[in-house]
C-alpha cells in the first residue's frame, strides 16, 4: 500500500452539549488525554484450550493454555507485568493525566450460571470491557465464559461516573450456553466459501468493545470471533444518530479486536497494519494512510494471546505524543518520521496477557468536541 499525501480533512463541529459537565467524556482516539483507567493483572488466571481460545489463540500458544489452563497465571510473569503497568501509570501521572484502576478479583474462583461452569480471566485489559462514546461509558458483554463477570472489577469506578454524571449502558450479556458457539467452526480453516467463519453465532448480542474504533461521528467497527452483527446493531441503536456506525472487514482471518488493524493518530493520520489492511473503506480516500513497519520480534513465541502485530498496540495522549512499546524501533522511527513524538515505555513482560498499553487502558475524558471528520 502507497502512502498518500491527503487534502486538507474537512471537520465539521457538533453544537455544544452539556457533555462538558460529566467525567466521561470522549469522542475519539487522538483528543488530549486527561483521564484513563489502567487495568491491573493480579489475579490472572490462564483460560482453557477450548473453542474460543484455538479460534483466537496462536497454534504455537496451544502448550502454554493447555499446561496452565484454569490455572493462575506464573507468578514471575504478574510481577513483571505489574511492574510495567505501575510504570505506565507512574508516566501518566508525570504528564498531569488523572489515572483509575479496577479492582482485584481473584479469577481463580469458580462461577457457575443455569447452563456452564468457569474461572475467570483478568481485569488487566479495560479496553475490551469498557468504551466511552461522548458522555456514555459502555460495558461490553464479552463473548468468552472466562470473561463474564469482569466488569465487575469496573463497577466501583462505573458508580462513581455515573453518580457524578455520566451515562453509563450495560450491554445484555449473552447466557454463552451450548448454541451461542458455532460448534462446526473449523479453527484451520477460517475462511468457507470465500466467507469468514466465526465460533459464535447470531443467538444473542456479543461485542468486545476492543472492536469498535472511534472517529468522532463515525465509529467503525468489525465482526469479529467475540463481536456478531447483533452486537453491532445493540451500539448502533443505543449511541443516538448523532453517531454513524460503520461495519468494516479486513483480513485478519482470525479477528479479535480492531487495534491492531487500524490504528487512527490525529485527524486525517491513520496507521495500518499492511497484511491485513489491503484496502480502506472510501471514507478515508482524503486521509493519510501511513503503513506500519513489520513487528521489532516477528513470530515471539511468548505472545500466547495475540499477533506479532500487537506493536501498533499503542496510545495517543494528543496529536502528537503516543506511547509505544520501546523494543519497537521500527515503528518509533517511522512515527518520528511522520511527525509525531513516540513516548518508549517497557512493556514487553505484558504481552503474554494479549495487549500492549492501547489494550491496559481506557481512556475516560479527552479534552474535545463531537466533530465530523469525513
Amino acid at each position: 500500500m502507497n502512502v498518500r499525501t491527503p487534502r486538507k480533512t474537512k471537520v465539521t463541529k457538533a453544537p455544544d452539549i452539556d457533555s462538558y459537565l460529566s467525567p466521561v467524556r470522549s469522542y475519539n482516539e487522538w483528543d488530549p488525554l486527561e483521564e484513563v483507567i489502567v487495568g491491573v493483572v493480579e489475579g490472572a488466571v490462564v483460560p482453557p484450550w477450548d473453542l474460543i481460545t484455538q479460534a483466537t489463540m496462536p497454534s504455537h500458544a496451544a502448550s502454554f493454555f493447555k499446561k496452565y489452563g484454569g490455572k493462575p497465571f506464573p507468578k514471575p510473569m504478574i510481577e513483571k507485568a505489574t511492574e510495567e503497568l505501575d510504570g505506565l501509570v507512574k508516566l501518566f501521572k508525570s504528564l498531569g493525566i488523572t489515572v483509575k484502576r479496577p479492582e482485584t478479583i481473584n479469577f481463580e474462583e469458580e462461577c457457575a450460571t443455569p447452563w456452564w461452569k468457569s474461572r475467570g480471566l483478568y481485569a488487566a485489559m479495560p479496553r475490551d470491557v469498557l468504551i466511552v462514546i461522548g458522555d456514555t461509558l459502555i460495558e461490553a458483554p464479552m463473548a468468552w465464559r472466562t470473561r463474564y463477570f469482569e466488569g465487575y472489577a469496573y463497577r466501583k469506578l462505573a458508580h462513581t461516573y455515573f453518580k457524578q454524571g455520566a451515562r453509563w449502558l450495560a450491554a445484555p450479556k449473552p447466557s454463552m450456553a451450548n448454541g451461542f458457539y458455532d460448534e462446526r467452526y473449523d479453527s484451520d480453516r477460517p475462511y468457507k466459501r470465500g466467507k469468514k467463519q466465526f465460533p459464535i453465532t447470531e443467538e444473542e448480542i456479543a461485542f468486545d468493545a476492543a472492536d469498535f474504533v472511534r472517529f468522532g461521528r463515525d465509529i467503525l467497527v468489525q465482526k469479529s470471533h467475540v463481536t456478531n452483527g447483533l452486537g453491532i446493531e445493540w451500539v448502533r441503536r443505543h449511541i443516538g444518530s448523532e453517531y454513524r456506525v460503520h461495519e468494516v472487514e479486513f483480513d485478519d482471518p482470525h479477528p479479535m479486536h480492531i487495534d491492531t488493524t487500524i490504528v487512527p493518530l490525529a485527524p486525517g493520520k491513520i496507521l495500518v497494519n499492511p497484511e491485513w489492511v489491503h484496502k480502506l473503506p472510501d471514507m478515508f480516500k482524503s486521509w493519510d494512510v501511513l503503513v506500519a513497519p513489520p513487528p521489532a520480534k516477528p513470530f515471539d513465541s511468548a505472545l500466547y494471546f495475540s499477533s506479532d502485530w500487537l506493536s501498533l498496540n499503542m496510545l495517543s495522549i494528543d496529536e502528537k505524543r503516543v506511547i509505544v512499546e520501546k523494543e519497537e524501533a521500527p515503528l518509533i522511527e517511522a512515527l518520528k518520521k511522520w511527525g509525531f513524538e513516540p513516548i518508549p515505555i517497557p512493556f514487553r513482560n505484558f504481552y503474554p496477557f494479549g495487549g500492549s498499553v492501547h489494550c491496559a487502558t481506557t481512556d475516560v475524558r479527552r479534552r474535545g468536541t463531537l466533530e465530523s471528520y469525513f
